[in-house]
């Protein structure tokens, strides 16, 4: 990954709590499993970024090398990788979603 994708991965991460790296976005998924992800999302009424890696390449690539992940969605919480979807439905059945939210925004 080059230096500027670092830097813009790192500055998008920094500007917002929760990011969402998505195929498509929060209000067109574009893939099954953005879907998921933006539904969990949706359902713990939370302001969430999404950025679309259709439209950047480079940010698509990187990502996967950012986050030692190989697919996509990925979902960060105040800069920490979580999981895919898999993952957040996992950690949302569990109530262990909400909680990391809910900490999130208490501080």
């Amino acid at each position: 990954m080059d230096i500027e994708t670092k830097k813009k991965i790192d500055q998008l991460l920094n500007d917002h709590k929760i990011v969402l790296f998505m195929k498509g976005n929060k209000t067109m998924p574009m893939c099954g499993f953005s879907n998921t992800a933006t539904q969990i999302l949706n359902t713990l009424n939370i302001k969430y970024f999404t950025y679309d890696i259709l439209e950047d390449e480079n940010i698509r690539t990187a990502i996967k090398e950012y986050s030692s992940w190989p697919t996509i969605p990925q979902l960060y919480i105040n800069r920490e990788f979580i999981g895919g979807a898999d993952i957040m439905l996992e950690l949302f059945e569990k109530g262990e979603l909400q909680a990391q939210v809910e900490a999130l925004l208490a501080t």
